[in-house]
Protein backbone atom coordinates (compact mmCIF):
# COMPACT_ATOMS: atom_id res chain seq x y z
CA UNK A 1 0.00 0.00 0.00
CA UNK A 2 1.38 3.39 -1.01
CA UNK A 3 -0.08 5.82 1.50
CA UNK A 4 2.19 8.74 0.72
CA UNK A 5 1.61 9.28 -2.99
CA UNK A 6 0.36 12.86 -3.16
CA UNK A 7 -0.62 14.43 -6.45
CA UNK A 8 0.77 17.81 -7.39
CA UNK A 9 -2.74 19.28 -7.37
CA UNK A 10 -3.39 18.02 -3.83
CA UNK A 11 -0.04 19.35 -2.62
CA UNK A 12 -0.82 22.72 -4.17
CA UNK A 13 -4.30 22.77 -2.58
CA UNK A 14 -2.79 21.94 0.81
CA UNK A 15 -0.38 24.88 0.63
CA UNK A 16 -3.13 27.25 -0.50
CA UNK A 17 -5.38 26.06 2.31
CA UNK A 18 -2.64 26.55 4.92
CA UNK A 19 -2.07 30.08 3.61
CA UNK A 20 -5.80 30.81 3.80
CA UNK A 21 -5.91 29.59 7.39
CA UNK A 22 -2.97 31.82 8.35
CA UNK A 23 -4.36 34.88 6.60
CA UNK A 24 -8.07 34.63 7.27
CA UNK A 25 -9.04 31.95 9.82
CA UNK A 26 -6.69 32.26 12.81
CA UNK A 27 -6.85 36.11 12.90
CA UNK A 28 -10.66 35.95 13.02
CA UNK A 29 -11.14 33.29 15.71
CA UNK A 30 -12.07 35.71 18.47
CA UNK A 31 -14.29 37.76 16.16
CA UNK A 32 -16.32 34.74 15.04
CA UNK A 33 -16.61 33.52 18.63
CA UNK A 34 -17.95 36.94 19.64
CA UNK A 35 -20.43 37.04 16.74
CA UNK A 36 -21.78 33.60 17.65
CA UNK A 37 -21.88 34.27 21.39
CA UNK A 38 -23.94 37.47 21.18
CA UNK A 39 -26.87 35.80 19.43
CA UNK A 40 -29.98 34.67 21.23
CA UNK A 41 -31.95 31.70 19.93
CA UNK A 42 -35.73 31.75 19.61
CA UNK A 43 -38.00 29.09 18.06
CA UNK A 44 -39.43 31.67 15.68
CA UNK A 45 -36.14 32.93 14.28
CA UNK A 46 -33.31 30.57 15.20
CA UNK A 47 -29.74 31.84 15.05
CA UNK A 48 -28.52 34.10 12.30
CA UNK A 49 -25.29 33.68 10.35
CA UNK A 50 -21.90 34.98 11.47
CA UNK A 51 -21.04 37.83 9.07
CA UNK A 52 -17.32 37.07 9.20
CA UNK A 53 -17.86 33.43 8.23
CA UNK A 54 -20.08 34.47 5.32
CA UNK A 55 -17.45 36.93 4.10
CA UNK A 56 -14.72 34.29 4.30
CA UNK A 57 -16.91 31.79 2.44
CA UNK A 58 -16.94 34.17 -0.50
CA UNK A 59 -13.15 34.41 -0.44
CA UNK A 60 -12.72 30.63 -0.20
CA UNK A 61 -15.02 30.06 -3.15
CA UNK A 62 -13.18 32.65 -5.23
CA UNK A 63 -9.91 30.84 -4.47
CA UNK A 64 -11.26 27.42 -5.47
CA UNK A 65 -11.20 26.06 -1.90
CA UNK A 66 -14.81 24.92 -2.04
CA UNK A 67 -16.69 21.58 -1.90
CA UNK A 68 -13.43 19.65 -1.75
CA UNK A 69 -15.04 16.72 0.13
CA UNK A 70 -17.44 15.35 -2.51
CA UNK A 71 -15.90 12.78 -4.89
CA UNK A 72 -17.36 11.51 -8.16
CA UNK A 73 -19.98 14.21 -8.65
CA UNK A 74 -20.42 16.19 -11.86
CA UNK A 75 -22.17 18.83 -9.74
CA UNK A 76 -18.93 19.37 -7.76
CA UNK A 77 -16.11 18.39 -10.13
CA UNK A 78 -13.50 19.80 -7.76
CA UNK A 79 -14.30 17.10 -5.19
CA UNK A 80 -11.41 14.94 -4.04
CA UNK A 81 -11.08 11.30 -3.07
CA UNK A 82 -11.11 10.42 0.64
CA UNK A 83 -7.33 9.98 0.62
CA UNK A 84 -6.72 13.27 -1.21
CA UNK A 85 -9.11 15.13 1.08
CA UNK A 86 -7.67 13.76 4.36
CA UNK A 87 -4.75 16.21 4.81
CA UNK A 88 -6.97 19.16 3.83
CA UNK A 89 -9.71 18.18 6.27
CA UNK A 90 -7.07 17.87 8.98
CA UNK A 91 -5.98 21.46 8.38
CA UNK A 92 -9.59 22.65 8.58
CA UNK A 93 -10.00 20.78 11.87
CA UNK A 94 -7.51 23.06 13.60
CA UNK A 95 -10.33 25.61 14.09
CA UNK A 96 -13.83 24.37 14.91
CA UNK A 97 -15.73 26.56 12.43
CA UNK A 98 -13.17 26.60 9.62
CA UNK A 99 -14.70 23.75 7.60
CA UNK A 100 -17.87 25.80 7.07
CA UNK A 101 -15.84 28.49 5.32
CA UNK A 102 -14.94 25.91 2.65
CA UNK A 103 -18.46 24.38 2.54
CA UNK A 104 -16.99 21.20 4.01
CA UNK A 105 -18.85 21.19 7.34
CA UNK A 106 -20.93 18.51 8.99
CA UNK A 107 -23.75 17.62 8.75
CA UNK A 108 -24.05 19.32 5.37
CA UNK A 109 -21.27 17.21 3.88
CA UNK A 110 -23.02 13.98 4.85
CA UNK A 111 -26.37 15.28 3.65
CA UNK A 112 -24.89 16.41 0.34
CA UNK A 113 -23.29 12.99 -0.16
CA UNK A 114 -26.60 11.33 0.70
CA UNK A 115 -28.53 13.46 -1.78
CA UNK A 116 -25.89 12.95 -4.47
CA UNK A 117 -25.94 9.17 -4.07
CA UNK A 118 -29.57 8.42 -3.33
CA UNK A 119 -31.91 11.31 -4.26
CA UNK A 120 -33.86 11.82 -7.47
CA UNK A 121 -32.66 14.48 -9.88
CA UNK A 122 -35.56 16.75 -8.91
CA UNK A 123 -34.59 16.54 -5.22
CA UNK A 124 -30.97 17.23 -6.15
CA UNK A 125 -31.98 20.29 -8.14
CA UNK A 126 -34.10 21.61 -5.29
CA UNK A 127 -31.83 20.86 -2.31
CA UNK A 128 -28.36 19.67 -3.34
CA UNK A 129 -27.59 22.59 -5.62
CA UNK A 130 -28.21 25.35 -3.03
CA UNK A 131 -26.27 23.31 -0.46
CA UNK A 132 -23.34 23.04 -2.85
CA UNK A 133 -23.51 26.80 -3.35
CA UNK A 134 -23.52 27.33 0.43
CA UNK A 135 -26.80 29.25 0.28
CA UNK A 136 -28.69 27.08 2.79
CA UNK A 137 -27.96 24.66 5.59
CA UNK A 138 -29.39 21.25 6.46
CA UNK A 139 -29.79 18.81 9.35
CA UNK A 140 -29.87 15.03 9.75
CA UNK A 141 -32.60 13.77 12.09
CA UNK A 142 -31.78 10.29 13.33
CA UNK A 143 -31.02 10.22 17.07
CA UNK A 144 -33.99 10.07 19.45
CA UNK A 145 -34.16 10.91 23.18
CA UNK A 146 -36.52 8.08 24.13
CA UNK A 147 -34.42 5.13 22.88
CA UNK A 148 -30.79 3.98 22.91
CA UNK A 149 -29.62 5.37 19.61
CA UNK A 150 -26.41 3.34 19.69
CA UNK A 151 -28.68 0.77 18.00
CA UNK A 152 -30.36 2.52 15.09
CA UNK A 153 -32.97 -0.21 14.74
CA UNK A 154 -34.48 1.18 17.96
CA UNK A 155 -35.75 4.25 16.11
CA UNK A 156 -39.43 4.91 16.85
CA UNK A 157 -40.19 7.89 14.60
CA UNK A 158 -42.97 6.71 12.28
CA UNK A 159 -43.23 7.36 8.55
CA UNK A 160 -46.67 6.22 7.36
CA UNK A 161 -47.90 6.41 3.79
CA UNK A 162 -51.21 8.18 3.27
CA UNK A 163 -52.09 8.32 -0.41
CA UNK A 164 -49.55 10.51 -2.20
CA UNK A 165 -47.89 11.62 1.06
CA UNK A 166 -45.94 10.27 3.99
CA UNK A 167 -47.03 11.35 7.47
CA UNK A 168 -44.15 11.64 9.97
CA UNK A 169 -44.44 11.62 13.75
CA UNK A 170 -41.53 11.52 16.19
CA UNK A 171 -39.10 13.39 18.40
CA UNK A 172 -35.41 13.82 17.49
CA UNK A 173 -32.45 15.43 19.17
CA UNK A 174 -28.79 16.21 18.56
CA UNK A 175 -29.98 17.43 15.16
CA UNK A 176 -26.88 19.44 14.31
CA UNK A 177 -27.45 22.53 12.18
CA UNK A 178 -31.19 22.73 12.80
CA UNK A 179 -30.78 25.82 15.00
CA UNK A 180 -29.82 28.08 12.12
CA UNK A 181 -32.51 30.17 10.48
CA UNK A 182 -30.80 29.21 7.23
CA UNK A 183 -31.42 25.49 7.79
CA UNK A 184 -33.98 24.77 5.09
CA UNK A 185 -34.10 20.98 4.79
CA UNK A 186 -33.93 17.87 6.97
CA UNK A 187 -33.15 14.27 6.11
CA UNK A 188 -35.26 12.24 8.55
CA UNK A 189 -34.79 8.56 9.40
CA UNK A 190 -37.80 6.67 10.73
CA UNK A 191 -39.77 3.45 10.47
CA UNK A 192 -42.06 2.72 7.54
CA UNK A 193 -42.74 -0.92 8.45
CA UNK A 194 -42.28 -2.19 12.01
CA UNK A 195 -43.08 -5.74 10.87
CA UNK A 196 -40.36 -5.97 8.21
CA UNK A 197 -37.01 -7.67 8.87
CA UNK A 198 -34.98 -5.73 11.41
CA UNK A 199 -32.77 -3.84 8.93
CA UNK A 200 -35.56 -3.18 6.42
CA UNK A 201 -37.93 -1.32 8.74
CA UNK A 202 -36.27 2.09 8.38
CA UNK A 203 -36.53 4.65 5.62
CA UNK A 204 -35.15 8.13 4.97
CA UNK A 205 -37.22 11.00 3.70
CA UNK A 206 -36.44 14.60 2.73
CA UNK A 207 -38.44 17.11 4.80
CA UNK A 208 -38.42 20.87 4.08
CA UNK A 209 -37.78 22.63 7.38
CA UNK A 210 -40.82 24.90 6.98
CA UNK A 211 -43.26 21.99 6.59
CA UNK A 212 -46.28 22.36 8.93
CA UNK A 213 -45.85 20.21 12.03
CA UNK A 214 -42.07 20.71 12.30
CA UNK A 215 -41.11 22.36 15.59
CA UNK A 216 -37.52 23.07 16.62
CA UNK A 217 -37.90 23.00 20.39
CA UNK A 218 -34.52 23.95 21.87
CA UNK A 219 -30.76 23.82 21.53
CA UNK A 220 -29.09 20.98 23.45
CA UNK A 221 -25.79 22.38 24.82
CA UNK A 222 -22.56 20.35 24.91
CA UNK A 223 -20.76 20.91 28.24
CA UNK A 224 -22.50 24.29 28.34
CA UNK A 225 -21.62 25.27 24.75
CA UNK A 226 -24.67 25.85 22.54
CA UNK A 227 -22.67 25.80 19.28
CA UNK A 228 -24.42 28.87 17.91
CA UNK A 229 -25.21 29.74 15.19
CA UNK A 230 -26.13 26.18 14.19
CA UNK A 231 -26.55 24.17 17.37
CA UNK A 232 -27.68 20.65 18.17
CA UNK A 233 -31.43 20.82 18.41
CA UNK A 234 -34.36 18.87 19.74
CA UNK A 235 -37.01 18.66 17.01
CA UNK A 236 -40.63 17.56 17.23
CA UNK A 237 -42.40 16.18 14.16
CA UNK A 238 -46.19 16.12 14.50
CA UNK A 239 -48.24 14.89 11.54
CA UNK A 240 -45.66 16.25 9.11
CA UNK A 241 -46.78 15.53 5.54
CA UNK A 242 -44.36 15.31 2.60
CA UNK A 243 -44.87 13.95 -0.94
CA UNK A 244 -44.01 10.30 -1.51
CA UNK A 245 -41.42 11.53 -4.03
CA UNK A 246 -39.34 12.72 -1.07
CA UNK A 247 -38.41 9.17 -0.04
CA UNK A 248 -34.77 8.25 -0.69
CA UNK A 249 -34.28 5.03 -2.70
CA UNK A 250 -37.56 3.58 -1.44
CA UNK A 251 -39.19 2.17 1.66
CA UNK A 252 -37.00 -0.02 3.83
CA UNK A 253 -33.72 1.35 2.43
CA UNK A 254 -32.89 3.70 5.32
CA UNK A 255 -30.41 1.42 7.05
CA UNK A 256 -28.62 0.85 3.76
CA UNK A 257 -28.42 4.59 3.13
CA UNK A 258 -27.15 5.22 6.65
CA UNK A 259 -24.30 2.77 6.12
CA UNK A 260 -23.26 4.69 3.01
CA UNK A 261 -23.64 8.07 4.71
CA UNK A 262 -21.89 7.48 8.01
CA UNK A 263 -18.63 5.98 6.69
CA UNK A 264 -17.33 9.19 5.07
CA UNK A 265 -18.76 11.29 7.91
CA UNK A 266 -16.86 9.28 10.51
CA UNK A 267 -13.55 9.58 8.74
CA UNK A 268 -14.05 13.33 8.22
CA UNK A 269 -14.55 13.66 11.98
CA UNK A 270 -11.32 11.74 12.56
CA UNK A 271 -9.37 13.91 10.14
CA UNK A 272 -10.54 17.01 11.97
CA UNK A 273 -9.69 15.38 15.32
CA UNK A 274 -6.09 15.03 14.19
CA UNK A 275 -6.01 18.71 13.23
CA UNK A 276 -7.41 19.69 16.62
CA UNK A 277 -4.76 17.57 18.37
CA UNK A 278 -1.94 19.08 16.28
CA UNK A 279 -3.07 22.58 17.19
CA UNK A 280 -3.30 21.63 20.87
CA UNK A 281 0.23 20.22 20.82
CA UNK A 282 1.58 23.43 19.25
CA UNK A 283 -0.22 25.57 21.83
CA UNK A 284 1.09 23.32 24.60
CA UNK A 285 4.70 23.59 23.45
CA UNK A 286 4.57 27.37 23.11
CA UNK A 287 3.00 27.70 26.54
CA UNK A 288 5.58 25.44 28.17
CA UNK A 289 8.43 27.39 26.59
CA UNK A 290 7.02 30.71 27.85
CA UNK A 291 6.42 29.77 31.49
CA UNK A 292 8.93 29.29 34.32
CA UNK A 293 8.29 27.35 37.51
CA UNK A 294 10.70 26.13 40.19
CA UNK A 295 13.62 27.85 38.53
CA UNK A 296 13.36 26.59 34.95
CA UNK A 297 11.10 26.65 31.92
CA UNK A 298 8.25 24.17 32.03
CA UNK A 299 9.45 22.85 28.67
CA UNK A 300 12.64 21.69 30.40
CA UNK A 301 10.87 19.63 33.04
CA UNK A 302 10.77 15.88 32.55
CA UNK A 303 7.06 15.25 32.88
CA UNK A 304 6.39 17.59 29.97
CA UNK A 305 9.04 15.92 27.82
CA UNK A 306 7.11 12.69 28.31
CA UNK A 307 3.80 14.30 27.36
CA UNK A 308 5.17 16.09 24.30
CA UNK A 309 6.76 12.89 23.02
CA UNK A 310 3.67 10.79 23.71
CA UNK A 311 1.49 13.38 21.95
CA UNK A 312 3.66 13.27 18.84
CA UNK A 313 3.62 9.47 18.74
CA UNK A 314 -0.15 9.31 19.25
CA UNK A 315 -0.98 11.95 16.63
CA UNK A 316 1.20 10.35 13.98
CA UNK A 317 -0.17 6.88 14.69
CA UNK A 318 -3.74 8.16 14.36
CA UNK A 319 -2.91 9.98 11.14
CA UNK A 320 -1.43 6.85 9.58
CA UNK A 321 -4.48 4.80 10.51
CA UNK A 322 -6.77 7.50 9.12
CA UNK A 323 -4.86 7.60 5.84
CA UNK A 324 -5.06 3.83 5.59
CA UNK A 325 -8.83 3.92 6.15
CA UNK A 326 -9.25 6.69 3.56
CA UNK A 327 -7.10 4.81 1.04
CA UNK A 328 -9.12 1.63 1.54
CA UNK A 329 -12.43 3.49 1.19
CA UNK A 330 -11.24 4.78 -2.18
CA UNK A 331 -9.79 1.49 -3.40
CA UNK A 332 -12.11 -1.23 -2.07
CA UNK A 333 -15.16 0.65 -0.77
CA UNK A 334 -16.67 1.55 2.58
CA UNK A 335 -17.88 -1.94 3.41
CA UNK A 336 -14.47 -3.54 2.95
CA UNK A 337 -12.93 -0.70 4.97
CA UNK A 338 -15.40 -0.94 7.84
CA UNK A 339 -12.79 -2.32 10.24
CA UNK A 340 -10.40 0.53 9.55
CA UNK A 341 -13.23 3.08 9.84
CA UNK A 342 -14.27 1.61 13.20
CA UNK A 343 -10.67 1.60 14.44
CA UNK A 344 -9.98 5.22 13.61
CA UNK A 345 -13.36 6.31 15.01
CA UNK A 346 -12.23 4.88 18.36
CA UNK A 347 -8.59 5.96 18.16
CA UNK A 348 -8.77 9.56 16.88
CA UNK A 349 -11.20 11.18 19.38
CA UNK A 350 -9.57 9.36 22.32
CA UNK A 351 -6.15 10.52 21.15
CA UNK A 352 -7.37 14.10 20.68
CA UNK A 353 -8.97 14.15 24.13
CA UNK A 354 -5.68 13.05 25.70
CA UNK A 355 -3.52 15.59 23.86
CA UNK A 356 -5.97 18.46 24.43
CA UNK A 357 -6.24 17.54 28.12
CA UNK A 358 -2.46 17.78 28.48
CA UNK A 359 -2.50 21.11 26.65
CA UNK A 360 -5.16 22.38 29.06
CA UNK A 361 -2.99 21.25 31.98
CA UNK A 362 0.00 23.08 30.55
CA UNK A 363 -2.04 26.30 30.36
CA UNK A 364 -3.25 26.07 33.95
CA UNK A 365 -6.33 28.19 34.62
CA UNK A 366 -6.16 29.70 31.12
CA UNK A 367 -6.71 26.24 29.68
CA UNK A 368 -10.23 25.94 31.04
CA UNK A 369 -11.11 29.55 30.23
CA UNK A 370 -12.38 30.95 26.91
CA UNK A 371 -9.02 32.70 26.43
CA UNK A 372 -7.76 29.70 24.46
CA UNK A 373 -9.64 27.35 22.08
CA UNK A 374 -8.71 24.35 24.22
CA UNK A 375 -11.78 24.02 26.46
CA UNK A 376 -14.17 24.23 23.52
CA UNK A 377 -12.00 21.81 21.55
CA UNK A 378 -12.00 19.31 24.40
CA UNK A 379 -15.80 19.44 24.66
CA UNK A 380 -16.00 18.90 20.91
CA UNK A 381 -13.68 15.89 20.88
CA UNK A 382 -15.22 14.30 23.96
CA UNK A 383 -18.57 14.42 22.21
CA UNK A 384 -17.11 12.56 19.23
CA UNK A 385 -16.65 9.51 21.43
CA UNK A 386 -20.46 9.32 21.27
CA UNK A 387 -21.41 10.96 17.98
CA UNK A 388 -21.61 8.68 14.95
CA UNK A 389 -21.44 5.72 17.29
CA UNK A 390 -20.03 5.30 20.80
CA UNK A 391 -16.64 3.67 21.29
CA UNK A 392 -18.28 0.52 22.62
CA UNK A 393 -20.28 -0.11 19.43
CA UNK A 394 -17.24 0.28 17.20
CA UNK A 395 -15.15 -1.96 19.45
CA UNK A 396 -17.90 -4.57 19.34
CA UNK A 397 -17.93 -4.44 15.54
CA UNK A 398 -14.13 -4.76 15.46
CA UNK A 399 -14.19 -7.79 17.74
CA UNK A 400 -16.77 -9.50 15.53
CA UNK A 401 -14.70 -8.78 12.42
CA UNK A 402 -11.61 -10.23 14.08
CA UNK A 403 -13.46 -13.37 15.16
CA UNK A 404 -14.86 -13.78 11.65
CA UNK A 405 -11.38 -13.36 10.15
CA UNK A 406 -10.16 -16.25 12.29
CA UNK A 407 -13.13 -18.39 11.37
CA UNK A 408 -14.54 -18.23 14.88
CA UNK A 409 -17.71 -16.42 13.85
CA UNK A 410 -19.97 -17.40 10.98
CA UNK A 411 -20.68 -13.94 9.61
CA UNK A 412 -18.86 -10.63 9.65
CA UNK A 413 -20.99 -7.74 10.93
CA UNK A 414 -22.26 -4.95 8.76
CA UNK A 415 -20.99 -1.44 9.46
CA UNK A 416 -22.76 -0.15 12.59
CA UNK A 417 -25.42 2.46 11.99
CA UNK A 418 -25.54 4.64 15.08
CA UNK A 419 -25.40 8.22 16.23
CA UNK A 420 -24.67 7.17 19.79
CA UNK A 421 -26.50 9.87 21.75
Amino acid sequence: MHFFDETESTRELRERLKAFMETHIYPNEEKVWAEASTQGWTPALGWDICPTVERLKGLAREQGLWNLFLPHSHRAPQGLSNFEYAPLCEIMGRVHWASEVFNCNAPDTGNMETLERYATESLKDRWLEPLLRGEIRSAFLMTEPAVASSDATNIQCSIVRDGDHYVINGRKWWSTGAGSRHCKVFIVMGKTDADAPRHQQQSMVVVPADTPGVRVLRPVPVFGYDHAPHGHMEVLLENVRVPVENILLGEGRGFEIAQGRLGPGRIHHCMRSIGAAERALELMCHRLASRTAFGKALSEQGVWHERIAESRCSIDQARLLTLKAAWMMDKVGNKAAQGEIAMIKVVAPNMACKVIDWAIQAHGGAGVSPDTPLAFSYADQRTLRLADGPDEVHRQALAKLELARLGLRKKAPSMPVTRGC
